[in-house]
């Protein structure tokens, strides 16, 4: 507390000064820097942490914050830290889960204005994605600071995309204030189709992007992404003593149904399942950590799914669901066989015994998360592991040579 009050006093003495001392205290932060577990215990520091390289863009300026309960510095909030500041923080706008992170998939984000700050909230999420230009009067740059955890249909990097295109029409610079990506040591998957463009997949990339939302962003902006030839004023400050092949155990759930780094991990490769009838369960203790169905009782393993904070009408709420049991994998063991695994997907499709319900809502869903329906067709044409991972190139290829342009963090 100490050091971290004495970075909030260089900053106001005047950061041009205190730069130096400013990057050695960020290097020292323990509270709230996560650990990599590969080459000994050295604190990976947030971009975010990094005050002397960003405050100076944003002082005396009318700030925009996107932020959840990821967004922190030195184990404070970045809200809490900037208005410390004395920060002019004009507006919050809040993603997938809201504000505080606390939200069911999928449920709706009202605006309003945060009960501890009194700053006005403005849901992205909905009916009400981008900014609108009236959101964004009065205000003169805007952060986006939340933790990713790699993954295609993960909504947070398609808000990224709509902050952009916003800023980019209003002409206001953005600050991305970088995190590490918990899944960034490998890319895999099929590439989106456009004609399958939504909001879980905008982007021609895999399912498993290898990327950290700095990255991303300046990918968007570098790929011509924003519509109209539009470019955003982008700034990325990167995230200190991070690689692509470290292991990184995220301090904070990113949401309510991603509670540890197994479940980040096995996010890619299970996911899927959210497109069909299956539960991965939500409305237990172990979120995308197991798989199951109550029809298929010729597994031992069972759970049942019941409301609770972050999923409070689960799928097969209050039914007894056989199937699989992930958490004997270890997070070394899914790091050192990193992929996006079908193989669970295939063998619990092959044991459903009412293959026509299978899929949801016609398969529409399934077919997003996808990024198109080549994959559904394989799986009820009976095609193996082999054969659908075959059928990803050449564009899986193509995508990795393009990633390379916007790598900031080294990776063998």
């Amino acid at each position: 507390m100490i050091k971290y009050i004495y970075f909030l006093t260089c900053v106001f003495l005047g950061l041009a000064s205190c730069e130096e001392s400013a990057s050695k205290l960020t290097a020292d932060y323990q509270e709230g820097s996560a650990k990599f577990m590969s080459g000994g215990e050295k604190s990976i520091t947030m971009g975010a942490e990094q005050l002397a390289l960003y405050y100076p863009m944003i002082k005396g300026k009318s700030v925009g914050l996107v932020v959840n309960q990821s967004s922190t510095v030195a184990n404070r909030h970045l809200v809490d830290t900037l208005l410390e500041l004395n920060t002019n923080i004009k507006a919050i706008f809040a993603p997938e889960h809201g504000f505080r992170g606390k939200a069911d998939a999928g449920s709706h984000i009202d605006s309003g204005k945060d009960a501890e700050t009194g700053i006005d909230i403005i849901s992205v999420y909905g009916a009400n994605r981008k900014p609108k230009p009236e959101h964004l009067e009065g205000i003169d740059v805007v952060i986006f600071d939340i933790q990713d955890v790699g993954v295609r249909f993960y909504t947070y990097i398609s808000t990224l995309h709509y902050i952009m295109e916003a800023c980019a029409e209003a002409d206001i610079p953005v600050i991305v204030l970088d995190r590490p990506n918990p899944n960034g040591f490998y890319v895999d998957g099929p590439v989106l189709d456009p004609k399958f463009t939504s909001f879980v997949g905008m982007h021609e990339i895999p399912v498993v992007h290898g990327m950290t939302v700095g990255e991303y962003a300046k990918m968007i902006n570098g790929e011509g992404w924003l519509p109209d030839g539009l470019k955003c004023d982008l700034e990325v400050i990167p995230c200190g003593n991070y690689t692509h092949n470290m292991t990184y155990d995220l301090p904070i759930k990113p949401s309510p149904n991603l509670p540890n780094l197994r479940s980040i991990l096995l996010y890619p490769s299970i996911c899927y399942f959210e497109g069909t009838n299956v539960s991965i369960g939500r409305g237990t203790n172990k979120q995308f950590q197991v798989i199951g169905h109550p029809s298929l009782k010729n597994y031992e393993f069972s759970f049942t799914p019941e409301p609770m904070p972050g999923a409070t009408s689960p799928k097969l709420k209050g039914e007894l669901s056989y199937g699989l049991d992930l958490t004997q994998f270890s997070v070394d063991y899914l790091k050192g066989n990193a992929k996006l695994n079908l193989k669970w997907l295939i063998e619990i499709y092959n044991a459903y015994p009412d293959k026509e319900n299978f899929f949801i809502k016609d398969a529409g869903f399934f077919d997003k998360l996808a990024g198109g329906d080549q994959l559904r067709k394989q799986l009820i044409a009976g095609k193996s592991e082999e054969e659908i991972r075959a059928s990803w190139e050449p564009r899986l290829s193509e995508y990795k040579t393009i990633r390379k342009k916007y790598l900031m963090y080294a990776e063998k």
